[in-house]
């Protein structure tokens, strides 16, 4: 007899995803600063791309070994929590150490440094996001699993306000310097990533100190499985040489629900998106709004003239503070939207919400291109006042449309894709989706910098044009997508 979940108050399904605040914080930090700091240790345009491949190839190779892990794992600690826990830790020593690349220089160069501790913090973060994911879908209810996603959304983004606009905060208020010199790192971004590794390990701490996982035999019972059959079929697979469990992985893979199938069309359209904006909306501003040069991102043309001229210094970091606020506002504009999330979907329906969603984030990039640098405004941000060129100020108006993108592809999916799951594989499921992510972002990595320099001659403004076409697509793809969510929960739990 099949005994459905008992339905959650609202500070239950906060707690069950507080924890992502603090991850969220950790990854914008990483998003809005790591091609800046890269590229003050001596990374060209061209190469950008290559670093941040880093973050889907971790996410490739993590997640699915995560998630599969985590449906196994059952102790004092929980299912999922034991995972969280690990990725919230490693994660914190990543952010510690990654702003601190030039003091190891006696061991090894500042980049390799710099980009083993990405690898680091991306290991890191995908070990927490997988189990987070299943930790919704395992806790909350199917009549409240929208909400439960909009409710992660909601977390997830204000953490990326905050982590983005916190360098900007640091050197507008507080006072701290945001220049660099060659092979440094400016101390207002030091101290955002101590900060955030902060707020990171607290936030997860807080998930896993008031969320009580189910036993095995309560939730097997809601999913209408026999929790002793499970452990005896798991156990009978635990001692499986490598070569069958890889054969059984790719068997599941064969077999996943067929709307994962057409939700990848749809991710990679969006993430293929996501992450040209994350490597080259700093450069892009830089060139397009403050009218920096793209030799001035040259190392070769740098080292030609005995480094960076103060002026084209005070640009850059004005440029890459700004890139902070930008990405906070499309967070800002996500998390308002994730409060009407739930209610749309369920009163239009996920597909046409999700769509709608995605085409006006590839309308917010193509706009870029219609703004022009303009002249020096001063700007009140109410915490401080600071004068940018006008067409800084205008770029806003296109984060409102990526923040409702954002809001959808943090939410959306998964809530389609939530319903089709298998209950005692859902773990690995989420992390076999996770390819949908994944693929796209290294695609664009490995592409994304040659298509700048050949098709684009490092007019980095062009590259963000590219991806709001794929942002679009992403949108009109939907219409492939077809839900079935009409099988009880005991039915998908044999099916697969």
């Amino acid at each position: 007899m099949t005994h459905h979940k008992p339905q959650l108050s609202f500070w239950q399904i906060w707690n069950v995803s507080f924890g992502f605040l603090g991850v969220q914080f950790g990854f914008a930090l990483q998003n809005a600063n790591v091609s800046r700091i890269l590229s003050d240790l001596g990374a060209d345009l061209h190469s950008l791309s290559l670093f941040w491949l880093v973050a889907p190839i971790m996410g490739l190779l993590i997640q699915p070994i995560v998630g599969s892990a985590s449906d196994r794992t059952w102790n004092r600690f929980g299912r999922r929590n034991p995972y969280i826990l690990i990725g919230a830790f490693s994660a914190t020593i990543g952010m510690l150490l990654m702003p601190n690349a030039p003091s190891f220089v006696l061991f090894l160069s500042p980049m390799l440094f710099g980009a083993m501790m990405l690898a680091l913090m991306d290991a890191s973060f995908n070990i927490a996001f997988q189990p987070f994911r299943a930790l919704v879908s395992d806790m909350v209810p199917d009549k409240q699993m929208n909400s439960g996603y909009a409710i992660q959304s909601f977390l997830i983004n204000i953490g990326a306000v905050v982590g983005s606009i916190l360098p900007f905060v640091l050197t507008n208020v507080v006072g701290l310097e945001n220049t660099s010199k060659a092979g440094s790192i400016a101390p207002s971004v030091v101290w955002a990533f101590y900060i955030g590794a902060t707020v990171l390990l607290g936030s997860v701490l807080w998930t896993v100190y008031r969320t009580k996982e189910y036993a095995p035999k309560e939730y097997y019972q809601y999913k209408g499985m026999d929790a002793e059959q499970v452990a005896l079929e798991q156990a009978q697979t635990k001692n499986d040489s490598l070569w069958k469990k890889l054969s059984a992985f790719l068997g599941l893979m064969k077999t996943m629900p067929q709307v994962m199938k057409r939700l990848a069309l749809v991710q990679f359209f969006s993430w293929f998106a996501l992450f040209i904006m994350w490597v080259y909306t700093m450069p892009a501003i830089a060139q397009h709004i403050w009218g920096i040069d793209a030799k001035w991102f040259d190392p070769t043309y740098l080292a030609s003239v005995g480094g960076v001229p103060a002026d084209i210094a005070a640009a850059k970091g004005a440029a890459g503070d700004w890139v902070g606020i930008l990405f906070a506002a499309y967070s800002l504009f996500a998390a308002i939207f994730s409060v009407f999330l739930a209610k749309l979907a369920n009163t239009f329906g996920r597909k046409l919400v999700y769509g709608l969603s995605l085409l006006a984030g590839g309308f917010g990039y193509l706009s870029f291109m219609m703004i022009g640098q303009g002249e020096p405004t001063l700007v009140n941000l109410f915490i401080t006042e600071v004068t940018v060129p006008a067409g800084a100020v205008w770029l806003l108006l296109p984060m409102i449309g990526i923040g409702i993108a954002w809001s959808a592809i943090l939410a959306m999916p998964y809530a389609i894709l939530a319903g089709s799951l298998p209950a005692n594989k859902t773990g690995v499921y989420m992390g076999i989706f996770n390819f949908t992510i994944a693929a796209p972002q290294i695609v664009s990595g490995i592409f994304a910098g040659w298509i700048l320099s050949a098709a684009f001659q490092n007019q980095a403004i062009n590259i963000i044009l590219l991806a709001g076409t794929s942002m679009v697509l992403g949108g009109l793809s939907v219409y492939f997508v077809k839900e079935d969510n009409s099988l009880p929960e005991s039915s998908k739990a044999v099916e697969a």
